[in-house]
């Protein structure tokens, strides 16, 4: 199970630009882990989102309770398979 559910809108306009949002709520843990999963979130689209993401979209992650655990290269690999199956 991936430790995050990814959300995707077009905006419909002429904008080309890559929006994104992090959203993790307290059920994940305190803010000390909501904060380390965001920073996570944050990595992978730097790392991501210039390659797979969608232009003229906007795109919001929602932590999941597994995510923390997960290491960053199974989290990166799930975000590109997801973005893979959006743009196909």
């Amino acid at each position: 199970m991936p430790g995050f559910v990814l959300l995707v809108r077009p905006r419909d306009d002429s904008d080309a630009t890559i929006r994104v949002g992090f959203t993790v709520t307290k059920k994940i843990g305190n803010a000390v882990v909501r904060n380390r999963m965001k920073r996570r979130f944050r990595a992978l689209v730097r790392e991501t989102f210039p390659d797979h993401g969608i232009a003229g979209a906007d795109h919001v992650l929602i932590g999941r309770a597994g995510g923390i655990e997960r290491d960053y290269a199974s989290l990166a690999a799930d975000l590109k398979r997801a973005l893979a199956k959006l743009t196909a």
